[in-house]
């Protein structure tokens, strides 16, 4: 007993003597802080990583910290970590970009996801035939024809006046984007007019039937709006002109007739192919204008299928005020859809490149920013920096790796969350994705990853581990 209590002393004794010297030390001048960088500092917790976004959804690849990194917007969408389903993906040429919107068209499939594509450079048929998918391409003077006021697959679930308001719409928008202006009253309601002229005779108008309304309204047609037939065709004149360059013009034989394929619209992909067109200006514009309206009243529509809609080359659309507010009703509608927008461009600054400062299409683009938290920005020269920090959001950690981001590398942004992600190609997945065939005849990959096939020895640049951002 008496042993046991001098160990309780001698115990109690050491404890008070602890108590004591804390008291001094805490009394003392304090340790400076030791400053350093997280690329260094993480060697004191070796086993610490990012929690990413979660196991559930599709791999893209590994984040710089070691962890494996998924994505998927209607997961994310569902667990409140975003509230939309749009992505925005910005990059140099050759950083990797077409690589991760083709390989994650792909892994989403395998979840039941489908995918519309409209490609102005020809590049996603070899995607679309691994995926026993529909490829269509345009050209004047071939035997395909689209007609841009099909009613679609989701007309029987809509009211008859629905439809007309539509096809209404779409034929307005055409004739905006070919005339580059806002339509007048007079214009309007001439197409109102001949549209519903057109579908009182015909079962499924086509743009000619319109036009020929227009160029000879009926007396009884111009009377409805007090109005002559003569005085009613020359006010929509332009209108008519514009409209009939599709069926007559340099773009006869695309959108002049009935449709001509058929679409498995429940199939996993489909390719609307317009490289044949080229950089051809306002015509490209037009076309891309009527693809989209097409495209529009297949998947507009509230089935429960989740579906991608992918715009490469998204600056044209962008350029085009028609065709931008047409990408805007496209965002604002993905959840009622249940769609995801991806639109892919090279720079950030394209965005707001589409018009003058304050311009409506600048204002379009800024709304679109708004309405995307989902930012996957790839390498930008140091030109770009800024405006993509500024456009963003970013941190000044964040602006300064832009730059330094290896081959496949990227800043991924999703909401308020930042992750580096090395983006990682499978061995099946070369095929697809390869588009520098001309440049590298008889090469073979050299990694699995996609920075692993850049090469090249910049000490500064940040490929799989080398980096974090703060």
């Amino acid at each position: 007993m008496i042993a046991a209590l001098v160990v309780l002393a001698i115990a109690l004794t050491a404890y008070l003597s602890v108590i004591v010297a804390v008291g001094i030390l805490s009394s003392s001048p304090a340790t400076p802080a030791h400053h350093s960088t997280t690329a260094h500092l993480q060697a004191l917790y070796p086993f610490q990583s990012p929690a990413g976004l979660g196991g559930r959804g599709c791999y893209i690849g590994q984040e710089v910290l070691g962890g494996s990194f998924c994505y998927d917007p209607w997961e994310l969408y569902r667990v409140n970590k975003v509230t939309n389903p749009n992505m925005v993906v910005a990059g140099q040429i050759g950083r990797g970009k077409s690589s991760l919107v083709k390989t994650y068209i792909w892994r989403q499939s395998a979840f039941g996801r489908r995918a519309v594509v409209i490609d102005p450079k020809g590049e996603f048929a070899p995607l679309a035939e691994q995926m026993d998918g529909t490829v269509i391409r345009l050209e004047p003077g071939s035997s395909v024809r689209l007609n841009p006021l099909d009613p679609g697959p989701a007309a029987a679930a809509l009211p008859t006046e629905e439809v007309g308001r539509r096809q209404d719409q779409v034929l307005m928008s055409l004739a905006e984007s070919a005339l580059h202006r806002d339509l007048q009253p007079e214009e309007r309601t001439a197409i109102v007019l001949a549209r519903n002229e057109a579908s009182r005779i015909l079962n499924e108008p086509t743009i000619g039937d319109v036009v020929d309304i227009l160029l000879a309204p009926p007396a009884e047609l111009a009377a409805s709006v007090n109005t002559t037939s003569a005085r009613l065709a020359e006010r929509s004149r332009d209108t008519a002109l514009e409209l009939r360059r599709l069926c007559e013009g340099d773009l006869k034989g695309m959108f002049d007739g009935p449709t001509t394929v058929e679409v498995d619209w429940d199939g996993p992909i489909v390719v609307l192919d317009l490289s044949a067109l080229g950089n051809s200006g306002d015509a490209l514009g037009l076309v891309m204008a009527c693809a989209m309206a097409w495209l529009h009243s297949a998947i507009a529509r509230a089935d429960g299928v989740q579906r991608i809609l992918l715009l490469d080359e998204a600056w044209y659309l962008l350029s085009n005020l028609a065709l931008a507010r047409w990408l805007r009703a496209m965002f604002k509608m993905s959840r009622q859809y249940g769609l995801s927008n991806i639109i892919v461009v090279h720079r950030m600054s394209d965005l707001e490149a589409a018009g003058g400062q304050g311009s409506e299409s600048t204002r379009i683009a800024q709304g679109l920013l708004s309405d995307t938290e989902t930012r996957v920005v790839y390498a930008q020269s140091d030109g770009e920096v800024a405006d993509t920090r500024r456009l963003l959001g970013l941190t000044d950690a964040e602006a300064e790796v832009l730059p330094r981001l290896g081959r496949g590398v990227a800043l991924w942004k999703v909401r308020q969350q930042t992750f580096i992600v090395d983006h990682r190609i499978g061995d099946h997945e070369w095929e697809i994705v390869d588009t520098d065939q001309s440049m590298r005849a008889g090469l073979e990959p050299t990694g699995h990853g996609a920075s692993g096939a850049a090469g090249g020895g910049d000490p500064d640049r940040i490929d799989s581990g080398a980096g974090a951002v703060a």
